[in-house]
């Protein structure tokens, strides 16, 4: 059953803003379209809708930047790896705890006004951990995928749940664990349980009633583009899920999608054929959903490379030409330029050792040469990087993101039968190391003692140049990062790693400025907001939220 605690002085708190003019009655569609307007709050999962997670704020600089305080902390209440992104507006921080829990804060002090909590089925399965990655606004509601498969309304002032409707079947391992993307009048998710043979799709919901408006699979049925590229009945339980939040063009009205792995996961054998539209983009209307065009990175995959990365966004002269492009980094470990109005292939080039591939052709489809038997593949099965939001700054014209250097799996195909709710895998892997037995790296970090050496993969913070798809500088690591990065207009770059130090970096010339050790891996992008005409920094870190701003 529900759970829902409601802090009467918040409702106090929220009444003396109005009254004050902080705070406006609702945040509707147009604040969102315009979010790059107003950079004191921070209003959707990457900060707007071009993804950048780049700030106009320019408060905290280079030369004061060692001047950082902590302002306050939030303790989460459930352990596990916190993944959440807040979001904040006018005075106000939403954030989520695992399982499916929502908090309104005080952004000044930390102090929570309400919170709400849904319990997910006692049958709900997820692969890789009870994980939620945010909540999404727009008037006076806040929105949240659960690991049931749900999606919730709450009232933004009080925390009541205001509807809660089915995205998926729990009962087939469906899950909801991405923060919702907002666009007009709909909230848009997409599914998890890539790893139990679901059949991925995106769905939009109308916000005022939670009925459902569109939906669009991610493999295609029988007659439709693509369908050929699965043999047989293959494609009914050929997983492509969607468990990273999207990006919108509102000029083109196209929402853009990474598309995880197909399934079974680590036998490419088992399914031949290109087995669209996994680790692909997509690109939808926004109104209909329909696919527009798609990009496919990596066709057959059988290493669980996914393409389930940020769509960073940004319009520029790209060789001497204007052009909205889309930047990615992906996992299969190439960097990425397209066009984002037609999806053709701009750049690609390799940013960590790569050999499942020996390059991409003109049209940027992998040359693929898999690995002899018991040999190891570069990059591993995490990925020369993964799901953390990466940054553009329009300053700089860098694009930053964490990669994994160095690390390499070997992989195991085995011939799988589809179970409904069950894993669906295909075989397995394991980590190279120097020795055998030696310790390794995989997903998260559970112990402060580091067992292993950065020969099994470290992390590089890697800054790249979309012109030439090569990086300018590296900042390494010596344990890997799940750290997404912030970038501000005063060219600093927040970001952090599993050691838990939170960096602050030069943006051009990759220089450490300041750096403070938070006592926990840091699994998500930092965020940066104004209140009163403070600028603050947030960052998760361990079971922490710390909040940093100058000194007074």
């Amino acid at each position: 059953m529900n759970k829902l605690k409601i802090n009467l002085l918040y409702i106090c708190f929220i009444a003396g803003l109005f009254v004050s003019g902080q705070v406006g009655a609702q945040v509707p569609y147009d604040r969102i379209v315009n979010a790059t307007e107003e950079p004191e709050n921070w209003l959707t999962y990457n900060g707007d809708y071009m993804s950048q997670r780049y700030s106009r704020l320019d408060q905290i600089t280079p030369d004061n930047v060692t001047n950082l305080e902590l302002k306050w902390i939030l303790q989460n209440q459930v352990f596990g790896a916190w993944q959440s992104n807040p979001i904040i507006v006018d005075g106000v921080m939403y954030v989520t705890e695992r399982p499916n829990t929502v908090m309104a804060v005080d952004a000044i002090t930390g102090r929570v006004f309400w919170k709400f909590r849904h319990t997910p089925s006692e049958n709900a399965r997820v692969c890789c951990g009870a994980n939620n990655r945010g909540v999404a606004v727009l008037d006076d509601r806040v929105f949240m995928g659960t690991l049931d498969a749900r999606l919730i309304a709450l009232d933004r002032i009080n925390g009541q749940p205001l509807w809660n409707t089915e995205v998926a079947d729990v009962n087939l391992a469906y899950s909801v664990t991405m923060a919702p993307l907002v666009v007009k009048d709909k909230i848009i998710v997409g599914v998890g349980g890539g790893e139990y043979g679901i059949r991925g799709y995106v769905a939009a919901f109308d916000a005022e009633t939670g009925e459902q408006a569109w939906k669009t699979y991610t493999i295609p049925g029988p007659g439709e583009l693509g369908h050929d590229s699965w043999e047989g009945d293959d494609w009914e339980h050929g997983g492509a899920s969607v468990w990273i939040t999207g990006s919108f063009d509102p000029e083109l009205n196209l929402t853009y999608w990474g598309v995880g792995n197909p399934g079974p996961d680590w036998n490419a054998g088992q399914r031949p054929g290109d087995n669209l539209f996994s680790d692909s983009v997509i690109a939808l209307d926004a109104d209909t959903g329909e696919l527009e065009w798609y990009f496919q990175f990596t066709p057959n995959d059988g290493y669980d490379y996914d393409a389930v990365q940020v769509p960073v966004l940004a319009d520029m002269v790209w060789r001497g030409e204007p052009k909205k492009v889309m930047m990615w980094a992906n996992r299969n470990g190439y960097f990425y330029v397209l066009d984002r109005v037609t999806g053709l292939f701009l750049e690609g080039k390799p940013f960590v050792t790569v050999n499942w591939s020996s390059g991409l052709d003109e049209n940027g489809r992998p040359i693929p040469t898999p690995q002899p038997e018991g040999m190891p593949t570069y990059p591993g099965n995490q990925g020369g990087t993964n799901w953390y939001p990466p940054s553009y700054s329009p300053r700089t014209g860098l694009f930053y993101f964490s990669a994994w250097e160095n690390y390499a799996t070997i992989y195991r195909a085995e011939e799988s039968e589809y179970v409904p709710g069950q894993a669906f895998l295909g075989g397995g892997f394991s980590v190279l190391a120097p020795s055998p037995d030696a310790p390794t790296i995989g997903i998260g970090r559970t112990n402060p003692i580091n067992n292993w050496t950065d020969e099994v993969g470290y992390a590089s913070l890697k800054a790249m140049d979309p012109q030439t798809g090569e990086a300018v500088w590296s900042y390494n690591q010596y344990d890997v990062s799940d750290s997404g990065m912030l970038t501000t207009a005063t060219d600093l770059l927040f970001t952090g790693g599993r050691e838990g130090y939170f960096h602050a970096i030069d943006a051009r010339s990759g220089d450490l400025i300041w750096n403070v050790n938070l006592g926990g891996q840091i699994v998500m992008a930092p965020v940066t907001y104004m209140v009163d005409g403070i600028q603050y920094v947030s960052v998760i870190s361990g079971n922490g939220l710390s909040t940093f701003a100058l000194r007074d």
